[in-house]
């Protein structure tokens, strides 16, 4: 069974077909990184435009390389940016109504917890995933397939936020994962002792609004190389996320860890988690990290499997709790 997944969440327009949720056989992803980077974040205005422009040719090109049109079609509905998702949404009921196929609503954050599924190694259930993005830095109990529990999310700042916040004060080019990445790599990580909000105790939830006002801090003192400042405070937000993933393991019991979302390509990240972490861990490749609609079409073929089809009276929502 084929599907076709779209994502427009945010300032990603994805459109893909899979084969039995676990088979890219077409994977499109239009960034608008070049658009937002002169305003050094992404404007919602001109995301949901971007993706208008964009999504039907993407869809056409999808198809034409599967050969023809799929069985099932599935579209993120949230949570995002309502503008952006409204487009992705209704433009992919307008296909599942002229197709007459069926329909499926995806939870975004369940597509990057399927996202593993694409790669050539998987998990089984039950495990741990922890999703990391701009938007969300989650602990989440996955027992089966569509059966969660959120154990831990972030109090303020998600760390993918926390990363471009820092880029920015450092004056490095948006967006800020990558370029504090490659900043990071000629510095001393432990130049500079930045805190580690919450990491010492029994909580399961992530604040880094701290860890960003201690960079802002640090910058107005003098003498302090770019790189140290850059790999000092890569260092302290990933270590957070280690604690508390250890913590996590080690409170449930659950035998493999999976990591999505975009932080998940940040080298180390994995570095640290094939160190430190001493179940599986289970991560997509690079390109899979980043939203796109192949993870859509992942999540939406086990959500028809399973009896979850939607019908076209349902909309997008900007906040959706994912358990």
């Amino acid at each position: 069974m084929r599907v076709l997944g779209i994502e427009t969440s945010c300032d990603e327009t994805g459109v893909a077909i899979v084969e039995d949720g676990r088979r890219i056989i077409a994977n499109e992803v239009a960034s608008q990184i070049d658009v937002h980077a002169a305003f050094g974040g992404v404007v919602p205005e001109i995301a949901s435009r971007q993706h208008t422009e964009c999504i039907h040719q993407l869809t056409e090109r999808v198809i034409e390389k599967a050969g023809g049109r799929p069985d099932v079609v599935a579209a993120t509905h949230g949570p995002g940016l309502m503008g952006s998702l409204l487009v992705g949404v209704n433009f992919a009921k307008a296909l599942a109504y002229t197709w007459r196929v069926p329909y499926v609503p995806v939870h975004h954050i369940e597509g990057h917890i399927f996202s593993v599924f694409l790669a050539k190694s998987a998990p089984e259930f039950p495990f741990l995933a922890l999703i990391v993005s701009g938007g969300h830095t989650l602990l989440i109990r996955c027992d089966k397939p569509h059966q969660y529990e959120l154990l831990g999310t972030t109090r303020d700042d998600a760390i993918g936020e926390c990363f471009d916040k820092v880029a920015r004060l450092l004056n490095l080019p948006y967006p800020g994962g990558p370029s504090i990445q490659r900043t990071a790599e000629t510095g001393d990580p432990r130049a500079i002792a930045f805190p580690r909000a919450m990491a010492a105790n029994d909580s399961l939830e992530f604040s880094y609004s701290g860890l960003k006002t201690a960079v802002l801090y640090k910058l107005r003192e003098n003498g302090h190389k770019t790189e140290d400042v850059a790999a000092s405070f890569q260092f302290a937000a990933v270590e957070i996320l280690i604690r508390k993933t250890r913590a996590a393991l080690k409170r449930t019991g659950l035998p493999a860890l999976v990591v999505a979302g975009g932080v998940a390509a940040n080298k180390h990240l994995r570095e640290r988690l094939a160190k430190d972490i001493s179940v599986p861990v289970f991560v997509p490749p690079f390109s899979l990290c980043v939203d796109n609609g192949a993870m859509i079409a992942a999540a939406g073929h086990s959500l028809f499997v399973h009896g979850k089809v939607g019908d076209l009276t349902s909309t997008a929502r900007a906040t959706w709790p994912i358990a």
